[in-house]
C-alpha cells in the first residue's frame, strides 16, 4: 500500500500523465475496433445485412467443417 502511495505522490509531483501509458490504450482500442470489426464482418450477417457485400479490406475465412467433431 505504500508503494502505491509513494507512486502516486511521486506521478502527481510531477504533474502530467505519462505518454507511453496513454499510447498503450490508444493502440489497444484501435487493435480491439479493428480485429472486432473483422471478426463481426466473418460472422453471420444480422437481420437485414444477409445481401450486403463484403468489404475489400476484409479478408474471407473459410468454415472448415472436416475437424471430426
Amino acid at each position: 500500500m505504500n508503494v502505491m502511495m509513494v507512486t502516486l505522490a511521486a506521478a502527481s509531483a510531477v504533474g502530467h500523465f505519462p505518454v507511453a501509458f496513454t499510447a498503450v490504450y490508444v493502440v489497444g482500442f484501435i487493435a480491439a475496433v479493428t480485429i472486432g470489426s473483422i471478426a463481426w464482418y466473418n460472422s453471420k450477417r444480422p437481420a437485414g445485412w444477409e445481401d450486403k457485400e463484403r468489404p475489400d479490406f476484409v479478408p474471407e475465412i473459410k468454415n472448415d467443417d472436416s475437424s471430426g467433431s
